[in-house]
């Protein structure tokens, strides 16, 4: 399985090899501020199946957090490609809207409702969370 994408200039350009790990809507504020408000839309993938194609990331990391998020990011257009987490190690989170085909991923759950706002939507179909969900 191929999957490919990039940044709105087209500066950076990436492909992952492998299967997703996970697809989820999250609604937590730190994604909001990110987003610019809305839920962040994301699919996982195995972080040694993604790698940049053409251009790099820039990063960013809190340094006030003892266990920030990294995020990815192009300096060019600002576009967000997507983050690595401490919560989901040796994972690549990416954001469903620098993908090619971004129909081909739907969320699985929605995560952080407890911070969801009213103008947010959460499709009928999926579970959700206040928080994560408890792990399996």
């Amino acid at each position: 399985m191929m999957v490919t994408g990039g940044c709105y200039c087209g500066e950076i350009r990436f492909e992952v090899t492998g299967p997703k790990e996970a697809a989820f809507q999250c609604h937590c504020r730190e994604c909001q501020y990110i987003t610019g408000g809305n839920a962040n839309i994301v699919v996982v993938f195995a972080e040694t199946d993604f790698r940049y194609t053409k251009g790099m990331a820039t990063t960013f990391a809190r340094s006030d957090l003892e266990t920030p998020v990294t995020r990815h990011f192009c300096s060019s257009c600002g576009t967000a490609i997507g983050s690595r987490s401490p919560s989901r190690p040796n994972s690549m989170i990416v954001k469903v809207g620098t993908l090619d085909y971004p129909e081909d991923y739907q969320a699985k759950a929605a995560i952080f409702t407890c911070d969801k706002q009213l103008y947010h939507h959460i499709p009928s179909d999926i579970p959700a969370f206040d928080k994560r969900p408890p792990k399996k």
